[in-house]
């Protein structure tokens, strides 16, 4: 007798439908975007928001370029957090976003480097490791490596190239430098034994995890465009990630941020509008 007798199929047809049913897709949680700067600060973030809302999130951490295409390909992310303003832009001048979202933070670059790695550069010039290390290069004297996140698609790699450029190290550097795919993989770059150090985010650097192993110091914000970070929704999110949306602009969480060195815009949080600054690759 065969075992798929015709009430056992339908039983086994039952279970499909319900799984497929929209009361069992709306009850998944609801997959995040985030810039990997926001690794440490959205995780506790969202624990925040789970506990007094008892919804489930699900955080996808990556470099932000790479999320702005996979979402204009249509992978199914309800809530995107940039660290670039223009990614954002771009996607809702596209129409992949519900509106232009708001700006959540201003970020900072900073010199990482392990403890007992060499002396600590002091603020005044961050870049003395950076030089330090290229000299005893070019001297023979081994190859530290020095890490940040890929320019082609990170914004944190963006900024660090332009810092390395304002000071007229880039090409001298190209022999040491070590790409992250997103900046979050550069931290964890720059603290590993051959490297002198990296550009990462500052955000990363306050992490209780990343900062109980590693010293760091500033790079000043003039020396590379802003670090402008913005949200908004993708079309056809749930209730969810309204809610965590909705959420995120209060005060609670601006905190968060705040502890994880992240400065909101002079002007509060930003209504969608116009005379944002659009990248020159801002096409979909």
């Amino acid at each position: 007798m065969s075992p798929f007798t015709r009430a056992g199929c339908r039983a086994l047809l039952l279970g499909f439908a319900l799984l497929l049913s929209p009361l069992a897709i709306a009850a998944e949680p609801p997959t995040v975007a985030a810039a990997s700067d926001l690794q440490f600060a959205l995780g506790e973030a969202a624990e925040r928001f789970t506990a007094e809302t008892g919804r489930e999130l699900r955080l996808n951490f990556g470099s932000s370029g790479n999320f702005r295409r996979q979402i204009a390909q249509g992978a199914p992310f309800e809530l995107y957090l940039s660290a670039d303003e223009g990614y954002v832009l771009a996607l809702h001048e596209a129409g992949h976003l519900e509106d232009a979202g708001v700006v959540y933070a201003v970020g900072r670059l900073a010199w990482l480097q392990p403890r007992g790695q060499g002396e600590l550069p002091p603020a005044s010039a961050p870049l003395a490791a950076v030089r330090e290390a290229i000299d005893a290069h070019a001297a023979g004297q081994g190859r530290p490596r020095l890490a940040l996140a890929n320019p082609e698609h990170a914004p944190y790699g963006v900024a660090a190239r332009q810092v390395l450029e304002r000071a007229e190290l880039w090409e001298a550097s190209a022999p040491l430098r070590v790409l992250g795919e997103n900046v979050s993989q550069a931290a964890r770059f720059a603290l590993t034994r051959d490297a002198r150090g990296g550009l990462v985010a500052w955000s990363l650097a306050l992490a209780p995890p990343i900062a109980a192993r590693s010293e760091h110091v500033l790079i000043p914000e003039s020396w590379h465009a802003p670090l402008i970070q913005r949200m908004a929704l993708v079309e056809g999110a749930g209730e969810t990630a309204r809610a965590f949306y909705a959420w995120l602009q209060q005060q609670e969480a601006r905190a968060i941020l705040a502890g994880y060195g992240f400065r909101p815009p002079d002007d509060g949080f930003r209504p969608p509008g116009d005379g944002l600054r659009l990248p020159e690759d801002a096409g979909p």
